[in-house]
């Protein structure tokens, strides 16, 4: 098949799964072309059947705004009829699949079907905002067909903009074989020269990710034993953090590293990964610690309760309960046999349910569907 697919090419679940979606399909022998504003950041290399098609938007003094949506759309256009794609598929609702459903409409009767993958935030926030509604709705029942990353981001869907149609459930997925457990500890002597415990926290920095609660958490572990924090990822929220770390005397422990790419070698070099979000849908980070062996101590909010199993693979708190979030991190980090078990359960856990192996079929056999339907 020959499919385009559009994401937010920044650091974010919904570009990462995007990305590592269209780089297991093109290793499935099919063509891949990304079309949006920048290369994802998980693309970090010509491979083998990927195509990337930059979408430029045009600067007018007319436009108070640049109309990326209708750039999006032509772009869309555009590589649907030079390189004959069977479909689009979108992930986040807005505006991406607006997009997809004006390139659809501009095919002259060639059809163009687009599959829309809602991953959070363009459904509990943007979406519910009464301005986007209509929109969001619209462009969801125009898709031929929707998917929904877990039961719990399904069910507010189908509940919040009053579905009438099938929203199917396909999981987040990891790449087993890219992210695993590391036997000689990988980068951990880089970080922790005497052997201290590594927890590590990987988001894109936003409000929503809570970054002050990592710190805060932080500082109460290693109050009790010798640690360091590995902070991946980069947003607006990383300057407060860093200021928080400083006036908590905790800099030559706390290592801030920015966007990576290859973000398995440092997961798989922690014990324990924080992941204290107000919201999430699915919680990718902590799949990808858990496919590195690594227990994580997370919220008890949305679709995390599907990933984690609270006192098997992790822990669950209640956003916001710090101390509590220290507590459970340090019963990981003090126990060499807990973490074992918990980290060997993490790492079952996402062999035996999320590895990509099983989740890319899904993809395709849905894609083969809408097909032979148009």
């Amino acid at each position: 098949m020959k499919i385009g697919i559009t994401c937010y090419p920044t650091y974010g679940g919904s570009g990462v799964v995007a990305t590592e979606l269209g780089l297991e399909l093109a290793a499935r022998g099919h063509d891949v072309h990304f079309i949006s504003y920048a290369v994802p950041v998980r693309m970090t290399e010509a491979r083998e059947r990927i195509h990337f098609h930059e979408v430029e938007v045009m600067s007018y003094p007319l436009f108070d705004h640049p109309p990326y949506t209708l750039a999006l759309a032509s772009m869309m256009y555009n590589v649907a009829a030079a390189e004959n794609l069977d479909l689009l598929h979108v992930h986040y609702a807005l505006p991406h699949s607006v997009s997809a459903y004006l390139a659809r409409a501009m095919q002259n009767g060639r059809k163009l079907p687009f599959v829309t993958t809602l991953h959070g935030t363009d459904i509990t926030l943007v979406g519910q905002d009464r301005s986007y509604l209509p929109i969001t709705r619209f462009s969801i029942e125009q898709s031929d067909a929707v998917t929904a990353i877990s039961e719990y981001l399904r069910q507010v869907t189908l509940k919040e903009f009053d579905i009438r149609r099938p929203v199917e459930l396909i999981p987040n997925f990891v790449n087993c074989d890219i992210f695993f457990p590391a036997e000689d500890g990988s980068r951990r002597p880089e970080f922790a020269p005497h052997d201290e415990k590594i927890l590590v926290h990987l988001s894109n920095f936003r409000p929503v990710k809570r970054v002050s609660d990592v710190v805060e958490t932080f500082a109460l572990v290693r109050e009790k034993i010798p640690a360091k924090l590995l902070m991946i990822g980069d947003g607006p929220d990383r300057a407060s953090a860093e200021w928080m770390v400083r006036r908590k005397g905790l800099s030559r422990d706390a290592h801030f590293l920015g966007k990576q790419s290859q973000v398995q070698t440092l997961l798989s070099s922690a014990d324990v990964l924080l992941l204290p979000s107000q919201l999430e849908s699915f919680g990718l980070a902590a799949l990808e610690g858990m496919a590195c062996g690594v227990p994580a101590v997370a919220s008890r909010i949305g679709g995390i309760p599907e990933v984690i199993t609270d006192g098997v693979e992790g822990y669950l708190v209640e956003i916001g309960d710090v101390r509590t979030m220290a507590d459970r991190a340090l019963g990981i980090l003090t126990s060499a046999e807990r973490r074992e078990q918990m980290g060997r359960a993490a790492r079952d856990r996402a062999l035996r349910e999320f590895c990509s192996t099983k989740i890319i079929p899904l993809y395709e056999n849905l894609y083969r569907r809408i097909l032979e339907a148009n």
